[in-house]
């Protein structure tokens, strides 16, 4: 029986997946996990490959869970193995020991080892597919051993391991092309290897870097053995993504979230948080109704509330930026926080009084109260400098508790913020109703 011609529909769909890679996966992320599980059945692996591995995360480990082991295989065996391991320990364990069990035995005991280690650990994030040479091989052997290597292995520092197996140096590779044929490699290694254990953090991991102005670092076990490398350029994509789904999360918002996701999918994300926004405005609500009766005194004061609230929620926000940036480029650590502390209550303060100065002028043309004007010219001050004090304390006091503070510590500021700003004022306000 004849083989049935492919739809002009598939013909499309495969000229579109080899030609545009990443338009592919932008297509991909927009389709539902079964439509994308379907799209990726109908082509080869060689196709569906390059679409695949540039998937965002999240959505990769919802199509997985979505298409049939069959097309899943193939598709996990073209990941490089931080990337496979990352999304089969997404899965539940059934489905991860399944897929587990139809990759080749050496490729699940790679797989497994990886999952093992810490998520964002050196471990989880290393390329385990190294090869090490002993010091005494010459530059042309190895270089004859590099070609006889399977493809898609990428090399740019030979490690070199001593009789015990342990790291004993590197020698970049461009350094083995250029030397002489019976060069021994021990003699082009500049000095002592740099090197992270497999159970170092992933900013400890950027800081190696760095410091030693590498392009990739081996990562060692316990006993200095090299187990993987990692490299700078796939790092750097890793923390990239992490930071964008940081500035998303902070507002409330997922991680997984994408502008075009289903409408479905970011309300069942987004809806959680804004009940937990509801509880703290109804908590900011409650100080001002302990001086309803103030209020109803001198109405003047709903009108300035906004300003007050507004103005200390800013300042807030602007510590509570400069203090996860600093989190997150690893400026400051947790002993730094007296220091960062007393900056912005400094900052605050001075803030307050600039703005209040403003603020004050305003008022009295307004209302030509100054019993008014020294009400919201102090509230202004305090709110500024407590809301300082919140915007750089919140993330570092979440930071100890090893919560992420880039997801929670904007709607901790808001309340604290607003309870402040509000009871500030209305206090003060409550305190000098004689001068109203």
């Amino acid at each position: 029986m004849p083989t049935p011609e492919p739809s002009i529909e598939r013909l499309l769909t495969e000229d579109f997946f080899a030609r545009h890679p990443e338009e592919a996966a932008d297509q991909l992320e927009l389709s539902t996990p079964a439509e994308a599980a379907e799209m990726l059945a109908q082509l080869t692996p060689r196709i569906a490959s390059p679409a695949f591995r540039r998937v965002a995360p999240a959505k990769a480990l919802d199509i997985l869970v979505e298409i049939d082991r069959e097309h899943a295989l193939p598709l996990l065996r073209d990941l490089d193995p931080p990337q496979a391991g990352a999304l089969l320990s997404g899965l539940d364990e059934q489905h991860c020991q399944e897929l587990l069990a139809g990759l080749a035995p050496a490729e699940a005991r790679q797989l497994r080892s990886l999952m093992e280690y810490p998520a964002d650990s050196a471990g989880r994030l290393m390329d385990p597919r190294i090869a090490v040479f002993r010091p005494g091989m010459t530059a042309e052997a190895a270089l004859e051993r590099l070609r006889s290597m399977r493809q898609g292995r990428r090399f740019s520092d030979l490690l070199l391991v001593d009789e015990a197996g342990r790291l004993s140096g590197t020698v970049p590779l461009h350094e083995v092309v250029l030397a002489e044929p019976d060069t021994l490699l021990t003699s082009l290694v500049a000095g002592p290897p740099a090197a992270v254990s497999a159970f170092a953090t992933r900013e400890e991991v950027v800081a190696s870097l760095e410091n030693n102005q590498l392009a990739n670092i081996p990562v060692i076990d316990y006993d200095a053995k090299p187990v993987g490398s990692i490299r700078l350029a796939e790092l750097v994509s890793a923390v990239e993504t992490e930071l964008s789904a940081d500035l998303v999360s902070i507002t409330g918002a997922s991680k997984d979230e994408r502008a075009l996701s289903p409408v479905g999918f970011a309300v069942r994300k987004r809806l959680p948080w804004l009940q937990i926004n509801l509880v703290t405005a109804f908590l900011a609500a409650s100080v001002v109704g302990l001086f309803e009766a103030t209020i109803a005194q001198f109405t003047a004061l709903a009108v300035l509330l906004p300003v007050v609230a507004g103005q200390s929620g800013n300042t807030g926000a602007q510590a509570l930026a400069v203090v996860l940036r600093g989190l997150a480029l690893r400026e400051i650590t947790l002993r730094h926080w007296p220091q960062v502390v007393t900056k912005e209550f400094s900052t605050g303060v001075l803030n307050g009084l600039g703005v209040a100065l403003v603020t004050c002028a305003g008022v009295y043309v307004w209302s030509g109260s100054t019993g008014l004007v020294l009400v919201i010219g102090i509230a202004m001050v305090l709110s500024m400098a407590i809301a300082g004090v919140a915007g750089a304390l919140i993330p570092v006091v979440l930071s100890m508790l090893g919560q992420d503070p880039a997801q929670s510590s904007s709607i901790v500021l808001t309340t604290v913020t607003d309870v402040f700003g509000f009871f500030s004022f209305l206090g003060l306000a409550a305190v000098f109703s004689s001068l109203l």
